[in-house]
């Protein structure tokens, strides 16, 4: 099944009937249609993904630009999740915007390029599918056109993202200057046929790449950008950026690192096992200063990569298989969390329109379902048993323990540890702490839609945390066909 070919043809035809729909003059058309559609395609593409990964569909398909495996079907069908939990939650976030029509038009195109993405092993195609990623999340940053703040995010976000890409694509010209291809199968058997990865240049691409990287998955200290613009963007769209479009580069990150280029492994994983470090021990610590509760699962959205860096720094030798389970275990699992808690701050901000953590005092009386939900979500990121967070985070510290990076397995337990601080900040908001204003313990009602998506995504953590077999088996499965 050639996936990718299908889910560009349907998402391609229906992101621009949607984005159309902007022109019509009937308010059904622009007001419910847009939401249907949208929702409806993402149902059929996360179908179409799901039905590539039974044993009776071959997933072996593949072309000078797209391979259709069972890692793309993984990131594939993580993003297309996200994606679904934000459009069904943003029929009551923006239900008074003016622009329906355009919100959901451009996030079904981000939505594709995060799919083309997690299929393309052409180092131009991925330059592509990230702009096709990207491009439509800039807008969607400064969707709110008379906010100050999200005009700024617009901007800030803008310009680190062509910064990135073009740092990106000065790494592809020295790739293709060394190898004269952009393919990473041609680019590997190159390499390994020639010294060319004692290079200088080679060396400098390396760089480059971690560099581009780094600022398209906010790691330290490429991470600059990422607090502001979560706080500026629309609440559901920084459910999209953190959960979804971040986990996305992952994918890229296992292409190039860990198939494409795996003799540069003395360099790079020295590179990650550093930035890991220093990537979740300062998230953590600026995550515990923050007062927006937008800026502190920002800074925790930042820790969360470093844990993932863990992984990819010891998936080399004999505990390669063990780290890469690790590293797409806490991948799915951490986009699930992220989703949640972002889409409880969505509903906390459309109903309240508070978004400091001092808002929150006393929630749980006002807003249980979305109180419990956020409760449970911040606990999974800290990682606390029995929930799925605390199994993917035991597995990246065991493959580092096996790795012979004690120390990075110990720092990564006692920032979890931290990282409890700042978590349980939140919650004693919530539940112990009394508002002075009486009125601010009045039942409010919370929005349907996006409770439903809360029940859901609380339902997948709690159950993944009991039994974590299902999607620990599916990432066993990918790193076997790896």
């Amino acid at each position: 099944m050639d996936t990718p070919i299908i889910v560009i043809a349907i998402m391609g035809i229906s992101g621009l009937l949607v984005s159309l729909l902007a022109i019509s003059k009937s308010k059904v058309f622009q007001r419910d249609t847009p939401f249907l559609i949208t929702t409806i395609i993402l149902l059929a593409v996360l179908g179409i993904i799901i039905f590539g990964l039974t044993p009776f569909t071959d997933l072996t398909t593949s072309s000078s630009l797209f391979h259709n495996d069972l890692l793309a079907s993984f990131f594939a069908l993580t993003v297309v999740l996200v994606s679904l939990f934000v459009v069904v939650s943003s029929r009551d976030y923006i239900r008074d915007d003016p622009n329906p029509a355009i919100y959901y038009g451009l996030i079904i195109f981000s939505t594709l390029g995060m799919v083309l993405l997690a299929y393309s092993v052409d180092l131009i195609m991925i330059i592509v599918a990230w702009e096709l990623m990207g491009l439509p999340t800039y807008v969607l940053a400064g969707f709110r056109k008379n906010s100050v703040q999200s005009n700024e995010a617009a901007v800030k976000y803008f310009i680190l993202g062509a910064f990135s890409t073009g740092i990106l694509l000065y790494a592809v010209s020295l790739i293709f200057g060394l190898t004269g291809s952009t393919s990473l199968a041609s680019i590997t058997s190159m390499f390994v046929n020639t010294s060319a990865f004692g290079d200088p240049l080679a060396m400098l691409a390396l760089a480059l790449f971690i560099a581009g990287f780094g600022l398209k998955l906010s790691i330290v200290p490429f991470h600059m950008w990422v607090p502001d613009v979560y706080q500026g963007a629309p609440t559901t769209i920084g459910a999209l950026l953190s959960a979804g479009t971040k986990k996305a580069g992952f994918v890229v990150v296992i292409r190039i690192f860990i198939i494409a280029l795996p003799f540069f492994s003395v360099n790079w994983t020295t590179a990650f096992a550093v930035l890991a470090l220093a990537t979740m021990t300062l998230g953590n610590v600026a995550a515990l200063t923050q007062k927006n509760i937008k800026r502190l699962l920002a800074y925790s959205s930042i820790a969360q990569a470093g844990y993932i860096l863990i992984g990819l720094a010891v998936a080399t030798g004999p505990v390669r298989s063990l780290a890469l389970i690790g590293v797409l275990f806490h991948v799915f699992n951490h986009a699930i969390m992220q989703s949640s808690a972002f889409l409880a701050v969505a509903a906390v901000d459309k109903k309240t329109s508070q978004t400091n953590v001092e808002g929150y005092t006393g929630l749980w009386k006002r807003m249980p379902i979305t109180s419990f939900a956020l409760t449970v979500a911040l606990l999974a990121l800290a990682g606390m048993p029995p929930l799925n967070g605390f199994w993917s985070k035991l597995i990246l510290f065991t493959a580092a323990i096996q790795g012979e990076m004690v120390w990075l397995a110990i720092a990564g337990v006692l920032n979890s540890a931290f990282s409890m601080g700042y978590y349980a900040w939140v919650i004693k908001r919530m539940y112990l702490d009394e508002p002075e204003d009486k009125s601010m313990l009045t039942r409010i009602k919370e929005p349907r839609a996006i409770a439903t998506i809360l029940i859901i995504a609380t339902l997948v953590i709690i159950i993944l945390g009991i039994y974590p077999n299902p999607i620990y088996e599916l990432a066993k499965m990918t790193v076997s066909a790896i």
